[in-house]
């Protein structure tokens, strides 16, 4: 699923999986004399000569099948592409806004037209902006160009239609790592520990993110077993389109299918996570007795950054000659959701509203999560220590917090006097020793289809025994929290690594190596001759060289950077900007819990309250969402699993 594929790369038709019935259902009439079925599996050479038809297989098709086998599921996808774009632009007039409320026109009913929204990844601007080598900032302000300036799209097309409003989907990664940090808090605390996992909506431990769609195909259709460990948190892209269709459609009174949202990711993958039924308006709106209507996907088209720049060449737009400098859009029609959205409407005038726009270079390039709930994990652990163990490859790493066992009892908001008062009393009874340590959490990332392999084989359940007498054992790696000296702790952490993957409270799971800089969408350094131009003297450069420069740009967020761009562009910019760094944040913090990792945790918790308050539906429903075990009974035979198993042991002399 993260193969660097796309639907232009192939010249042939598809050919079906063994369980795959779909084709077979949308074949051509062929003639009476030829009962041969042309998509039928078979050997080469009794391959009729024949041309046929590609073999039609729609988004749902792939999502409720088990069987399909082709070399990437995101190439199946045909109507979320840039040329679904151009045609929706060209075929809805757009409605205008003009102070949070659309404006009427005569002679032509607002019912007619579209709203246009986009939605762009941090990930996707930093693959511009290493094409073309500029900064982050002014590759962001060139995508806002072409979707919404008079130079961009607007300029062509029957209607002159652009999107209204783009909006970075840094806002909502935001929202999505304080509820991501408060599901691994409730998950890991002693009260939760203690109800079955039947009994709550809540993941078990370890908790696995959920954020990657190419994962999460994969864990449904062949790892079932791992669902109950899945986040059931919404994505960024999801929670993007959720907010959006929610508050704009009652906000100015329209339909949600009067509302067409655009995301722009780095991975074809997210076509298929925006076609999931669980990311339509029937998991959100109000139930209603008038007759059912369609269901309305929350993100109605995702493209990729390479269909970015073929948007615009379609279009015969130059995007290298789009101006860098922001555009203006209109309020928001919801104030403080638009300067939660649109953070540097404010920012020069309130420095609290500034958002970071990127996360360092410790948070990785999928949007820090992990990072984050390390971090929210330190602020809550006086004398926590962060230990960071790289596995076999660079795309597996282990975190372990540790701390002393003076820090047990210690509260994060009890004064350092106090405390050290307390730790000397207990030093002089000899309660404990200056050197004892203690693991208080675990985490690790796994990157890549080879090394989730290994991660979903470790937390397989154990084989049931049948044979009489048998006992099914699980081994634990060793378990020396109560009293661990500083110098077995990386030996624990190996121990670990290697063994009981339980142990860890928490791991980052993404389909792609290197992250989501490195998505299959993404600009590769073979597209434009980038390796030839961009090369250095020693030869072209290599892939591994472009991501490099990928990843450069995407941790490329000073405040100088940002400060200079925006003294170029002549204004005070509409990009983010850059917050103060941690240091400063943390001593801004309400009782240590407002400000961790640069991010206002109690602002985020009051917009999500006032996004639930305001379109009268709970927090459930608008930020979490389910996972379920994709099963096929095509191709299996009527006798099922048990019979054949029963089968088969008896052919090697099983006694049953």
């Amino acid at each position: 699923m993260s193969a660097i594929l796309s639907a232009d790369d192939l010249n042939d038709f598809i050919s079906p999986g063994v369980a795959c019935i779909k084709p077979v259902e949308t074949l051509p009439l062929q003639k009476p004399e030829e009962p041969h079925n042309p998509y039928e599996v078979t050997t080469e050479d009794k391959l009729p000569a024949q041309d046929h038809a590609p073999a039609q297989i729609s988004l749902t098709d792939c999502l409720a099948c088990s069987g399909c086998v082709t070399s990437a599921e995101a190439v199946l996808v045909s109507l979320q592409s840039h040329s679904e774009v151009l045609n929706t632009l060209d075929a809805q007039p757009f409605t205008p806004i003009q102070h949070g409320e659309i404006q009427e026109e005569t002679g032509n009913g607002v019912n007619e037209g579209r709203i246009f929204i986009a939605s762009v990844s941090p990930q996707v601007r930093a693959s511009i902006a290493a094409t073309y080598g500029i900064s982050e900032l002014k590759a962001g302000w060139m995508i806002d160009q072409l979707l919404g300036g008079p130079l961009g799209l607007a300029s062509g097309g029957s209607h002159g239609s652009g999107f209204t409003w783009i909006v970075d989907t840094n806002a909502m990664r935001e929202a999505c790592l304080v509820l991501g940090a408060d599901e691994v808090a409730t998950s890991t605390s002693s009260s939760f520990s203690d109800v079955p996992p039947e009994s709550t909506s809540a993941p078990k431990k370890p908790i696995l993110t959920s954020a990657c769609p190419g994962w999460i195909c994969y864990a449904e259709k062949t790892h079932p077993h791992v669902l109950p460990h899945l986040s059931r948190l919404k994505s960024p892209q999801a929670l993007t389109g959720t907010l959006l269709k929610t508050v704009l459609s009652q906000q100015l009174h329209i339909r949600p299918d009067q509302i067409w949202h655009l995301a722009v990711m780095p991975c074809f993958d997210k076509k298929l996570e925006a076609s999931r039924e669980e990311f339509t308006d029937v998991y959100w709106r109000p139930s209603s007795p008038q007759e059912p209507t369609p269901p309305v996907r929350d993100v109605d088209c995702v493209i990729t950054a390479r269909e970015l720049l073929m948007l615009a060449d379609t279009r015969g737009i130059s995007f290298p000659s789009l101006p860098q400098v922001p555009i203006s859009t209109p309020p928001f029609p919801d104030p403080i959701l638009d300067t939660f959205l649109f953070p540097q409407r404010e920012s020069h005038l309130n420095p609290r509203q500034r958002r970071r726009r990127n996360q360092e270079p410790d948070a990785g390039p999928s949007g820090g999560y992990l990072h984050h709930v390390l971090q929210t994990q330190l602020a809550k652990s006086p004398g926590g220590k962060l230990h960071t163990i790289r596995g076999r490859n660079a795309d597996v790493v282990e975190y372990t917090i540790t701390r002393p066992l003076a820090y047990r009892n210690r509260s994060p908001h009890i004064s350092n006097t106090q405390q050290h008062l307390g730790d000397l009393s207990q030093k002089i009874e000899g309660e404990i020793e200056e050197d004892e340590e203690e693991t208080i959490f675990r985490a690790a990332r796994y990157y890549g289809f080879r090394n989730i392999q290994n991660l979903v084989r470790k937390l397989r359940p154990p084989r049931t025994r049948r044979l009489p007498g048998a006992a099914t054992t699980i081994k634990h790696a060793p378990n020396n929290n109560n009293k661990n000296k500083s110098s077995n702790t990386a030996k624990t952490m190996n121990v670990t690594a290697a063994g009981n993957i339980i142990e860890y409270s928490y791991i980052e799971v993404m389909a792609c190596p290197g992250g989501c800089t490195n998505g299959g969408g993404q600009i590769k350094v073979d597209d434009m001759g980038l390796g030839e131009r961009q090369g250095t003297g020693e030869g072209s450069m290599n892939q591994a060289q472009w991501l490099e420069k990928v990843d450069e740009a995407y941790y490329s967020m000073s405040p100088s950077d940002t400060d200079t761009d925006i003294d170029e562009a002549g204004g005070d910019g509409d990009g983010d900007v850059d917050m103060q760094d941690d240091g400063e944040c943390k001593e801004e913090g309400n009782e240590g819990e407002e400000m961790v990792n640069g991010i206002d945790i109690m602002n985020v918790r009051e917009v999500l309250r006032h996004w639930s308050e305001s379109t009268g539906i709970e927090m459930g429903r608008l930020c979490f969402t389910t996972f379920r075990e994709v099963r096929s009974d095509v191709g299996k035979g009527a006798n099922g699993e048990k019979d054949r198993v029963v089968e088969l042991a008896g052919r090697i002399g099983g006694g049953w």
